[in-house]
């Protein structure tokens, strides 16, 4: 798991700074500045649980239980679900992508993205539990 892990994490985090680095350099000069602010949204959140994930690959030996691994699915579905509907939405003018229902998979996401919080939480509380330690 904590190959996985580090894995996922690391490809999350390069991808979230290329994708910023396309964001500052060339769709500021390209797109709304709306949705410019909604991509540079969509990556801030993609880097939040990129790092998320890679400090779950650091507690990773001392948690491992189903909440954990539930944890890291909620978390990089989130990002795929609200980063990717938003940056698709945001790009659609330049793209020509635009599928009606993007919209509404974003708050899915961003769900996605609370859930995973909370079953981090309820996985330490269960490996304490398991290990007797006090949390």
């Amino acid at each position: 798991m904590r190959t996985k892990l580090i894995a996922t994490g690391g490809i999350l985090a390069a991808a979230g700074v290329a994708l910023g680095a396309l964001g500052a350099h060339w769709l500021k000069e390209n797109i709304s500045m709306t949705d410019l602010q909604n991509f540079e949204t969509a990556i801030r959140y993609l880097m939040y649980h990129a790092f998320a994930i890679l400090f779950m690959a650091a507690v990773s030996q001392h948690i491992g239980n189903r909440f954990f691994t539930l944890a890291f699915h909620a978390f990089w579905l989130g990002i795929l679900l609200f980063s990717g509907s938003i940056m698709l939405l945001a790009t659609r003018e330049l793209t020509g992508f635009y599928w009606p229902w993007l919209g509404p998979v974003t708050p899915f996401g961003g769900l996605l993205f609370i859930v995973g919080w909370i079953l981090l939480v309820i996985s330490g509380f269960k490996a304490a539990e398991e290990n007797e330690d006090d949390f």
